[in-house]
């Protein structure tokens, strides 16, 4: 088998998961409980929150643990239009946010709020031009996702985060979810960056548990009211076998990141310099630095998406539509659409994400499948 579906969700490294298990046999008390099971739990939570802090260089006071990318983005966004409604109702994003952003979008967009959706160019970036001339003096909240995670393109956030430094009352969210570990640190971690998102089974931490990044000193409301965990921000009882798994996984992912840059890139090329040379087949990844290494859209053009995934699971291969949240409700691509794509193309648009513990030899099985199945898609096409 050939797992070239990481960007959906990754597999729970082996650590990791003796972590979880270690935590679940051995700290089962409640972190909120006075007694001393209680507070040894506490400790072990603590712990981790100071360890993904110190390897992403921010203070745990700035790290809320969450679910996961979903309820970080609905978090942050809903709570900032809660906490500033006084002071605006104007929101700005892109048009190439993931589902949770987008959603969360319309939902505030029901309740009064006024939503600008930039634009983006050919390669899906967008123009921090644009974003200046969207600013209004109502202008509370700006999201924008760090890697796109359909076709895999790096947002300008340094650029955006220039013009922002002149509104320093706007709140600057970043959705980093497809953004760990993929050389874009200091991208993403801008000392004008108030909200960042991530989410745990990204980096081969179990599903059900992400963080957000709050500077100190920024406020959103809380989504979740009760027992008032994570200071008062995000209460319910802490998944703490889960947190204590993604404080190893980071550490893991961090400690070789560079390593499996090289090797995520080098994977790509392989398989973007074999599939790029047919007529039908349309690449929307490109190999330059505006694009994360870990991630290649492509169409066959005249055979659907749904079509060539299958065919390649046949083959013991794994890749996905476009974005594995909508890949069942057969949408097109959103993103696609934004960067020009006619809706015919993007009908055949497929996506390979490749993640750490892949190797280059499964790209030239992949080529070879590919060979294989592009002469039997002809007669479809």
């Amino acid at each position: 088998m050939i797992y070239f579906d990481n960007s959906a969700t990754t597999k729970v490294d082996d650590d990791v998961l003796k972590t979880y298990n270690q935590v679940s046999e051995n700290f089962w008390g409640n972190p909120s409980s006075l007694h001393n099971f209680g507070e040894k739990a506490n400790g072990l939570l603590q712990q981790s929150r100071k360890q993904i802090a110190d390897l992403l260089g921010v203070s745990p006071t700035e790290i809320y643990f969450t679910s996961g990318g979903t309820e970080g983005d609905n978090w942050v966004i809903k709570g900032t239009a809660i906490q500033k409604k006084e002071f605006g109702k104007h929101i700005i994003t892109t048009k190439i946010e993931h589902a949770a952003v987008k959603n969360s979008m319309k939902m505030l967009e029901k309740l009064g709020f006024e939503i600008t959706y930039l634009p983006v160019d050919a390669e899906g970036r967008v123009s921090a031009r644009d974003l200046s001339n969207a600013i209004r003096s109502d202008t509370i909240l700006v999201s924008i996702m760090a890697v796109n995670n359909e076709v895999g393109t790096i947002e300008p956030l340094d650029e955006i985060a220039e013009v922002l430094k002149k509104y320093p009352k706007i709140h600057f969210h970043v959705d980093a979810v497809q953004g760990m570990a993929k050389g874009i640190h200091d991208l993403i971690f801008n000392d004008r960056v108030d909200f960042i998102t991530f989410s745990g089974h990204k980096f081969h931490a179990p599903r059900g548990i992400g963080f957000i990044y709050g500077r100190n000193g920024r406020r959103i409301d809380p989504l979740m009211d009760g027992g008032g965990q994570e200071r008062g921000q995000r209460s319910g009882t802490e998944n703490l076998p889960a947190i204590a798994g993604m404080a190893k996984a980071i550490r893991i992912i961090k400690e070789h990141e560079n390593q499996s840059i090289n090797e995520e890139q080098a994977i790509r090329k392989r398989i973007y310099d074999h599939i790029s040379n047919y007529e039908k087949v349309d690449v929307f990844s490109d190999l330059n630095n505006h694009f994360a290494p870990h991630v290649l859209c492509f169409a066959i053009e005249g055979v659907k998406g749904e079509t060539i995934v299958h065919a390649f699971e046949q083959e013991g291969i794994y890749i996905s539509t476009t974005s594995a949240c909508s890949s069942k409700k057969d949408e097109t691509s959103g993103t696609l659409a934004a960067m020009g794509i006619p809706n015919e193309i993007s009908k055949s648009a497929v996506r390979v994400s490749l993640g750490d513990h892949n190797q280059l030899f499964e790209a030239d099985e992949f080529n070879q499948v590919f060979d294989k199945l592009y002469d039997k898609f002809k007669h479809l096409s």
